[in-house]
């Protein structure tokens, strides 16, 4: 069913690459993460005790996995990992590639040895280019260097960063979808290949219409200041009486003239002069003002009302308690329960895609450090004194 029989190892810390494999992992590959003696460092986020079991952050990335420890940079650990990786069907990590090379772990190495592989790179930039070997993270690459953060952020605010992961998982679903792609071809053909993503090319892809737009005529636009901004409503928060806000956007022409109407202002849109779309900017910053007004009177849930009534596009800004608390959070699938490590439950936010005719269960908790080691390098075929020696360097 699903991913159930394709195996996958993922040497990889931090969040794009195993955001990926996890993914994997809940469709039912069985999916092997290695990390190096002292483990993965979103470890390090909300640590794990008795007290308080389930890290939210380690267990989203990694649950349904099995856990690995091992000290790459010594022989037989590297030998430990080319045996676990004979007869994986998919690699992925997001070490450097300057690394990799380095300790013989690269494509062009293993692709010899093992050509119905899929080698899946993550990375900060690619593979190529003046920058391949910085280090990167969603915050400086995805948001920062890209010009992501630059086009949301107004010019009459400070530059602010994104949430942690932001970029990380949209990377993560850009890889799974190549890889899966890399598994299809395989079908026909028979062997491997090097798929590479990074966090540049994915934020590239995600502000593709800003892009898009400069490729094409040398400049784009980026988010102004609300009073700069050249459409009245659309795309725009306003307040309501109980100090709420809700945005509203426009479907098609239509949707003007209707949330005039219900907002008590008909002969709006029944003025020429004020007719969208406005190249006048005080034309806009009227039209505004009114709309402003008419909410200002209104609370939350009576603009609820009026606006769902009248078939408009709009959504209130809710924090993410009001989230994971409304009907539709759970009807969406949103959340699903997993193991918290210590024989306990917890609940995790679910992976995007969904399969409502039947799917594999996600419910295995993320590995404790080096959990599942003896098992994975006996099935990989090791002598039990070399594993008894790799997990005696662990214990130390």
């Amino acid at each position: 069913m699903l991913l159930q029989g394709l195996k996958v190892v993922e040497l990889a810390t931090w969040i794009a690459a195993p955001g990926c494999a996890a993914i994997m992992a809940d469709w039912g590959a069985d999916v092997i993460k290695v990390e190096s003696l002292t483990g993965d460092a979103t470890r390090t986020f909300y640590p794990e005790s008795a007290d308080m079991p389930g890290s939210p952050i380690f267990s989203m990335e990694n649950r349904g996995k099995r856990g690995i420890a091992l000290d790459i940079a010594s022989d037989e650990g590297r030998a430990a990992l080319l045996a676990v990786l004979r007869d994986a069907d998919v690699f992925i990590t997001n070490v450097r590639p300057g690394a990799l090379k380095r300790a013989r772990l690269d494509y062009e190495t293993l692709k010899r040895q093992m050509p119905r592989m899929i080698y899946a790179s993550v990375s900060g930039v690619g593979l190529e280019g003046p920058d391949v070997d910085l280090p990167a993270f969603d915050i400086t690459v995805f948001w920062t260097k890209s010009g992501v953060g630059r086009s949301h952020i107004p010019p009459d605010q400070e530059p602010f960063a994104c949430r942690p992961g932001f970029g990380d998982h949209a990377t993560a679903l850009a890889t799974l979808s190549a890889v899966l792609a890399a598994v299809h071809e395989r079908h026909e053909t028979g062997r491997g290949r090097l798929v590479e993503t990074s966090l540049l090319r994915t934020a590239n892809y995600a502000l593709g219409w800003d892009m898009s737009t400069y490729l094409r005529f040398g400049e784009a636009p980026t988010t102004q200041a609300r009073d700069q901004r050249p459409h009245p409503i659309s795309g725009i928060y306003f307040r309501t009486s109980d100090d709420r806000w809700l945005c509203f956007v426009l479907k098609g022409p239509s949707c003007y003239p209707t949330l005039m109407r219900v907002l008590g202002h008909a002969e709006v849109a029944a003025d020429p002069r004020l007719a969208l779309p406005s190249l006048d900017l005080d034309i806009v910053r009227e039209i505004r003002a009114l709309v402003d007004a008419a909410f200002a009177r209104m609370t939350l849930a009576q603009a609820a009302e009026i606006l769902t009534a009248a078939d408009l596009a709009w959504a209130p800004l809710q924090t993410l308690g009001e989230m994971a608390g409304s009907p539709q959070f759970a009807a969406s699938g949103c959340a699903v329960e997993i193991g918290d490590g210590w024989g306990g439950k917890m609940a995790s936010p679910a992976a995007p895609g969904r399969f409502p005719e039947g799917a594999p269960e996600v419910s295995r908790a993320a590995p404790k450090l080096g959990e599942h080691t003896r098992e994975v390098l006996e099935e990989a075929g090791l002598d039990p004194a070399k594993i008894d020696a790799i997990l005696a360097r662990l214990q130390a």
